[in-house]
């Protein structure tokens, strides 16, 4: 049987589109076997518990754990707990208390980050806890500015603090300003002692 003209056109056609899909599969297939290699555990899991590492991240427990008392893992030497209580162990993270700000600064800085959201675990945690964050700043500037600097410094770490899941009936802000300095002296070295926020828990 002869073939109308333009079929043979026809045919190539599918040829070529048939070629096409096959190199298509045969690159897809290749590269998800080139990624594969590249996709395994994380080789810093601790007896096979992917949420304890070994760097002293918070772990287990800590940032993002689902139990009260829950974890061992150590966050620079110190234990992540969230027992109620643990506020006053000095070798828990929550012993620490004090968040620092840099000069004419109200954001909290990464260095302190980490143990903000910890208390804020920790309140979420254990509701019937409350916390008085009192701002502080150093002796530069007016007493009004200085106190508004405190206040600005109390909030964000309210912030932070609500973000992990405290609620606004277990923070209450009081700023100090310059009038409760933690050093005495004028240089930088103390002054920097000044600008803090203290967590202190009623």
């Amino acid at each position: 049987m002869a073939k109308e003209p333009g079929c043979d056109f026809l045919d190539r056609n599918d040829e070529d589109n048939s070629m096409k899909k096959i190199i298509l599969l045969i690159s897809l297939a290749l590269f998800i076997t080139a990624c594969g290699d590249k996709i395994k555990p994380d080789s810093d899991t601790i007896d096979g518990d992917p949420a304890a590492t070994s760097d002293g991240g918070a772990t287990a427990g800590g940032i993002g754990g689902d139990g009260v008392g829950g974890g061992t893992a150590l966050e620079g030497g110190k234990v992540v707990s969230y027992a109620a209580g643990a506020i006053d162990d000095p070798d828990n993270v929550l012993s620490e208390k004090v968040v620092y700000f840099a000069f004419d600064n109200d954001s909290v800085s990464d260095d302190y980050i980490e143990l903000v959201k910890h208390h804020g675990k920790y309140l979420s945690l254990n509701t019937g806890a409350r916390v008085r964050l009192e701002g502080h700043a150093d002796e530069l500037g007016t007493r009004e500015y200085n106190v508004a600097l405190g206040e600005r410094r109390a909030l964000a770490v309210k912030q932070v603090l609500l973000y992990e899941g405290a609620t606004n009936g277990q923070i209450s802000i009081i700023s100090y300003g310059e009038e409760k300095p933690m050093e005495f002296g004028h240089d930088e070295e103390s002054m920097s002692l000044n600008r803090r926020v203290e967590i202190v828990y009623e």
